[in-house]
């Protein structure tokens, strides 16, 4: 460790009214976290709130500033391969603003920004269900669908920044109902909370039955399938099916070692475990056939686990 007593990291989700933050040692372990709200962090003010609240947490443990060799931030945006941020739709951020910030106060540290999907994909990898294999993908089932891959340990971010944009894969080439990125038949038109709930209208619609309030989102689709409705079934039977197309049409590029599912709807993943892995074995390559597919384990841990973990990567690659 040199002439500095400790080296931790912190990882860091930005949310919108609110950013999470771990501390971590370098095994791994989560030693402590903290929810930090937070105005628009685009001035002084704002940044200064976060780093008070950061040398906090670290007091609260017998910390310095000096003892945070790296610092992880995952944002809800692209980055590009260059570490370039692209266009921030959902969030007031001025990412160099808070890093410059951020560098001032914590001086020692090497500062790192990747994408909340790419950042839950790396918790997985590094403490999560994905600990241990080579290459992996991560899926979100959530409000839409997202995620990451992992190559050889590395992520895949592409070009542009839209590696792991899983959810845009296209899946049924017949759609006519345009995806909120302008394309047809998009993965996450079927396989996200809002899709499933789609799926279980549509199939109402075309059995004649009324169906029932499904305000709550895919949870009300899932309760109505454990209390036998049949339309559930099938929404989620389709939902399936193209989630199986997708993950074939990546094992035939990637061949990873496992499919981890996070997102809300992976809370009732044990539901629809066997008939997602049927159907894969359906459509995948022979020998990927029997490519696991687990739930993720990290929760919504796993963005402040995998900042940390890019920041833990950065600091070796200084070394």
């Amino acid at each position: 460790m040199g002439k500095f007593d400790h080296d931790l990291l912190l990882g860091i989700d930005i949310g919108g009214t609110a950013i999470k933050a771990g501390l971590f040692s370098h095994a791994g372990d989560l030693m402590a976290q903290r929810s930090i709200s937070t105005p628009a962090l685009v001035e002084s003010g704002a940044y200064a709130a976060v780093n008070q609240a950061l040398t906090a947490l670290l007091a609260e443990q017998g910390f310095l500033r000096s003892d945070i060799a790296g610092i992880g931030i995952d944002i809800p945006g692209p980055v590009r391969e260059d570490g370039s941020v692209g266009f921030l739709p959902n969030i007031r951020l001025d990412v160099e603003g808070l890093k410059a910030s951020l560098a001032m106060a914590f001086a020692r540290a090497v500062i790192v920004v990747l994408n909340d999907a790419n950042a839950a994909t790396f918790g997985e990898l590094w403490q999560g269900s994905a600990k241990g294999e080579r290459s992996f993908v991560f899926v979100t089932l959530g409000t839409g669908v997202g995620g990451g891959v992992v190559v050889d340990g590395k992520l895949v971010l592409g070009k542009h920044g839209a590696g792991g944009e899983i959810g845009h894969i296209t899946v049924n080439p017949h759609e006519t109902r345009a995806c909120g990125c302008g394309r047809l038949g998009c993965l996450e038109e079927y396989a996200s909370a809002t899709g499933l709930v789609r799926l279980y209208h549509e199939a109402c619609e075309r059995a004649g039955a009324e169906a029932r309030d499904t305000s709550e989102g895919a949870v009300a689709v899932f309760q109505a399938l454990a209390d036998g409705d049949e339309a559930a079934r099938l929404a989620l039977s389709q939902m399936c099916e193209y989630l199986a197309v997708a993950f074939a049409h990546m094992s035939c590029i990637i061949d990873p070692g496992a499919f981890v599912i996070g997102g809300g709807v992976s809370a009732s993943f044990d539901v629809f475990a066997d008939e997602l892995a049927e159907r894969f074995r359906a459509h995948a390559l022979p020998m990927c056939a029997e490519t696991k597919i687990v739930r993720a384990s990290l929760g919504n841990k796993a963005g402040i686990y995998g900042s940390a973990y890019q920041a833990l990567l950065a600091t070796a690659a200084e070394e």
